[in-house]
């Protein structure tokens, strides 16, 4: 799952800035700086200066779920000890199991865009209806704090779940426990303190907002897309510029998607160093997008019939080795 093309070794990174490699704790700083500042704000009931602060630590929520993501590829901590304990802190906050998101995941990075990608669900079932693809779009982007969750029990609950692992389950249904004993103490704690304002303005809202963006990023990455190959299944961004380097930033360089698939045991600071893995290699493929508007737009006009993967067009994906011979030829 985390094998890399032999032909990635051609590809000469480019040391990234330490501020890069510092973007996980300087988005902390900032959301903890930012909830502050909300608090204060709810507090004296200024909602006029209480409005954009929401939208701001929305966003910076919006990378905390990334750095879950990078998390669940052991990357976010040296240590892999902090690396459990974050990714178990923020999927609990964000009412998902760590290790049930990881299995998931690395379904999703084995075998991306076919229909044994789960994360992908159901849009990689060329059987399944068009409404009901519709409506589980319009869902998981309007109602991302429930459907995401949703999505990831549905792979771990259905019949023939691909999450066989006696041991790997027994943790999952201990993490959900876990969670529900940590969010019952939270509820009982804000009604106690008769706290329900705060909790709606510190983290319901924001936290829905947030997982509406991960939906939407998400939707960017791949929906739409229903090449074969590594970079002709997934969106990925280079733009230039300072705003395009801090949305990068702020994103821990997500945009740079494909070779995260690619190369998925990299850290994100070094992916825009491998950037050259992104050009097309065979016809079906297309240089990555200049702009976040044009990837934007380039989803847009495929959203109507929401679909991934090659087998939508009767077309056989290549399993990831033979992606790799195809890069070597």
């Amino acid at each position: 799952m985390n094998a890399t093309p032999a032909s990635e070794t051609s590809i000469e990174p480019h040391a990234p800035h330490w501020l890069s490699r510092a973007a996980f704790p300087v988005l902390t700083a900032l959301f903890f700086l930012t909830q502050a500042l909300l608090g204060f704000a709810v507090y004296r009931a200024n909602y006029w200066l209480a409005a954009p602060l929401v939208l701001i630590s929305s966003h910076l929520m919006h990378g905390m779920l990334i750095g879950f993501h990078e998390a669940s590829h052991g990357l976010l901590r040296k240590s892999q000890l902090l690396n459990e304990i974050d990714g178990i802190i923020i999927g609990t906050l964000s009412m998902m199991s760590f290790s049930l998101y990881r299995a998931a995941h690395q379904l999703h990075h084995a075998y991306l865009a076919s229909e044994r990608d789960e994360e992908l669900w159901p849009f990689v079932h060329p059987r399944m209806p068009r409404g009901a693809r519709v409506l589980a779009a319009v869902l998981e982007l309007t109602f991302g704090l429930l459907f995401t969750p949703f999505l990831f029990v549905r792979t771990f609950l259905r019949r023939g779940s691909p999450i066989r692992n006696k041991k790997l389950r027994r943790r999952i249904w201990t993490e959900f426990a876990v969670s529900a004993v940590i969010w019952t103490a939270i509820l009982t704690t804000i009604a106690v303190f008769d706290a329900w304002k705060y909790f709606l303005w510190l983290h319901l809202v924001p936290g829905w907002l947030a997982a509406n963006m991960q939906s939407f990023r998400k939707y960017v990455e791949h929906v739409g897309l229903t090449g074969s190959t590594m970079n002709s299944s997934t969106r990925s961004i280079v733009a230039e510029g300072w705003v395009a380097t801090f949305v990068n930033f702020t994103l821990l360089h997500e945009p740079y998607h494909g070779v995260h698939h690619w190369r998925s045991g990299l850290p994100h600071p070094e992916l825009p160093g491998h950037a050259a893995a992104l050009e097309p290699n065979v016809e079906q493929e297309r240089p990555p997008f200049p702009t976040f508007g044009t990837a934007v737009h380039d989803l847009f006009i495929n959203l109507a019939n929401p679909r991934v993967g090659a087998q939508w067009l009767g077309v056989a994906r290549p399993t990831r080795q033979e992606l790799a011979k195809q890069r070597l030829n």
